[in-house]
């Protein structure tokens, strides 16, 4: 790998990082065909395959650079990513396992969050309930648990009131979490506050979606119409 390999991928991290996905995938196509092995930055270039429904592709890639040296964090994310993966490509039962076991060798909150939205996925009332009021007490400020909680209740369990009390939080947390203020907006609607409804989804419009969103743009798009 030469430095004007390490260069590129740079240059895509930083195009990444200012939302230009077209220009960063690019570059980072190239880097890697030049033979990238920054895990750091093809870390990253998986999560735009992800996020481009390039499944099949961002778990190649993964796949690939398992054996290199990295740190913890950089093997807990890889785990993550390719738990993703495979989850979209239908084998949600095999993201589960991977990140139950990389969960019993050390939770972290990354895990917490992604395998409590997989446990939601899955059905598993008793599971996801456990595993999120146990996500939230390892730390209750984090959103996306707080989320993952809310989603338990309103999903699984019909508990519209323990629901919203827990998408409250996640929104006092981070007001721009689009799971959360698509699930907001139903409260609004039922309660016959279209204004408020709408605002709530215009802000998730301007969201970046991903494919651990329960709201998809399309869903998102579709309700805020119907305004």
């Amino acid at each position: 790998m030469g430095i004007m390999t390490t260069i590129k991928a740079r240059q895509a991290a930083m195009a990444q990082s200012k939302g230009d996905t077209q220009t960063a995938m690019k570059l980072y196509e190239q880097a890697v065909s030049q033979g990238l092995k920054d895990v750091r930055l093809i870390l990253s270039y998986s999560v735009l395959l992800i996020r481009d429904g390039q499944y099949q592709k961002a778990r190649d890639l993964l796949v690939g650079i398992q054996k290199y040296p990295m740190s913890e964090a950089n093997k807990r994310q890889l785990f993550v990513n390719y738990a993703s993966c495979v989850y979209k490509m239908g084998e949600l039962d095999k993201g589960i396992q991977l990140l139950e076991r990389l969960h019993q060798k050390q939770p972290c909150g990354l895990v917490y969050e992604t395998l409590g939205y997989l446990y939601v996925e899955a059905g598993d009332l008793d599971k996801a309930l456990a595993f999120n009021l146990e996500a939230c007490e390892y730390d209750e400020d984090d959103s996306i648990c707080q989320d993952n909680l809310a989603q338990t209740y309103y999903r699984l369990a019909g508990d519209k009131e323990k629901a919203k009390a827990c998408f409250d939080k996640a929104h006092e947390l981070k007001p721009s979490q689009i799971d959360t203020l698509y699930f907001l907006a139903q409260y609004d609607l039922e309660a016959g506050d279209t204004n408020a409804a709408r605002e709530k989804l215009e802000t998730a419009m301007e969201g970046r979606f991903s494919p651990l969103n329960y709201a998809t743009r399309d869903m998102v798009k579709a309700l805020l119409d119907t305004l």
